[in-house]
């Protein structure tokens, strides 16, 4: 799996579903681009028409400027409840990750932390309750880059067979119980590694749980104080905020998404429970307000060069990253996206972090049971000519 804001197919619910993977992709200089901007309207009723979305809401960002905003299918399930605004709030998920990262690297960056402090100094509690194996070797730079060897909490439930299944390894109708983070990291204790400190990549939300916790011990400050603080007041995220008491809901009117009960019958999930989210996942924001912060993490303005590449360097064993883009955007646009039960979010960029289009669809059925083709609706926004010729090839039965 390749490290970086490269979405990889979708494989199975879960935070860690399309990992909203930490950094932009190393990539080549970006390709001359023309400034032309296709129908965003148009494409998410493309993606819309997809089984298994319920509704879908897009917004495209160049420079900064809003270029066209998008929504189709349903707020609710069977077409009921109107379409979902355009600006509607949603959940993130992983794509919070990058957020809480560049948190962390801020603090390394004012001498509060040291990106190769090991575990067990950070958070003695985790040391002294043997909730982590081999804190005292594990560093704050493993967790940040998915090399700690920490299994993952969140991990579906195995399947007769002994594989990893798609579901959670929870209950996702549990709405109300509220789990502390060290409840959490204590979930994944019993788990087999994933490797040696700092061999391999192997993803796992339990780095977050726990790097969320260094932001809160290393500040006296809650995450969401920190978050509102260092990004989503500088850079003008006025609707963004961390969900972190169930039932908490989305605020404002939104698409709410569906998760198969036992009877395979499609469940209402919008109420989520927000506390096995937190620094793993749990933003809500808005197109506007992610594509804000992609655009500044990617320009480079939010970390000083060599604390950036903690998080863009390619790592032990990882792929070589793959574009997110097809055809004139081919070498231009990668994806970042985060799932879990109920809908998926996906943000599509290129990589001199000019053009963004961000994206969140509601869904009745299981994320790993949705083929979305996000890079067709990427050239029909950001390469219409392309797109155009290609549809025009297709119809004419020519390439």
């Amino acid at each position: 799996m390749a490290y970086g804001n490269v979405r990889p197919p979708l494989r199975r619910a879960g935070l860690a579903a399309g990992a909203a993977m930490l950094a932009m992709a190393q990539a080549g200089p970006a390709t001359a681009a023309p400034e032309q901007v296709g129908n965003v309207q148009r494409a998410m009723e493309e993606l819309a028409g997809t089984p298994g979305v319920v509704g879908v809401v897009g917004g495209a960002y160049l420079d900064g400027r809003p270029v066209g905003l998008g929504s189709a299918g349903s707020r609710l399930l069977d077409g009921q409840g109107g379409r979902i605004p355009a600006n509607a709030r949603f959940r993130i998920w992983s794509q919070t990750k990058q957020m809480v990262a560049t948190v962390v690297l801020q603090l390394v960056e004012e001498g509060r932390l040291g990106v190769d402090d090991k575990l067990g100094e950070v958070l003695p509690e985790v040391a002294s309750r043997d909730l982590v194996e081999r804190a005292d070797e594990i560093t704050v730079r493993q967790m940040l880059r998915h090399t700690s060897g920490i299994p993952d909490w969140y991990a579906g439930k195995p399947k007769p067979d002994g594989s990893e299944g798609d579901d959670p390894s929870f209950d996702v109708f549990d709405f109300t119980t509220h789990h502390r983070p060290l409840d959490l990291v204590g979930w994944s204790r019993g788990r087999p590694r994933t490797g040696e400190p700092g061999e391999r990549w192997s993803y796992s939300n339990t780095n977050y749980t726990l790097l969320g916790m260094v932001i809160e011990r290393s500040t006296g400050h809650d995450l969401a104080t920190e978050l509102r603080r260092r990004l989503f007041g500088p850079l003008g995220m006025t609707k963004s905020y961390l969900m972190v008491k169930p039932p908490e809901g989305v605020k404002g009117p939104h698409g709410h998404g569906y998760y198969p009960g036992a009877d395979g019958r499609p469940r209402d999930v919008d109420r989520f429970n927000a506390s096995y989210t937190g620094a793993a996942g749990g933003v809500v924001s808005t197109a506007h307000d992610v594509s804000a912060f992609n655009r500044a993490f990617t320009q480079g303005k939010l970390l000083p060069p060599e604390l950036q590449r903690v998080l863009t360097d390619r790592l032990p064993g990882a792929s070589r990253p793959q574009s997110g883009g097809r055809g004139g955007c081919s070498d231009d646009f990668y994806i970042t996206g985060g799932s879990a039960p109920g809908s998926l979010a996906l943000t599509s960029y290129s990589a001199d972090g000019r053009r963004q289009l961000a994206m969140s669809f509601t869904l009745s059925v299981k994320p790993s049971a949705v083929a979305l083709d996000v890079n067709k609706a990427v050239e029909a926004v950001f390469c219409p000519s392309t797109s155009a010729a290609a549809s025009g090839s297709s119809a004419r039965g020519e390439g």
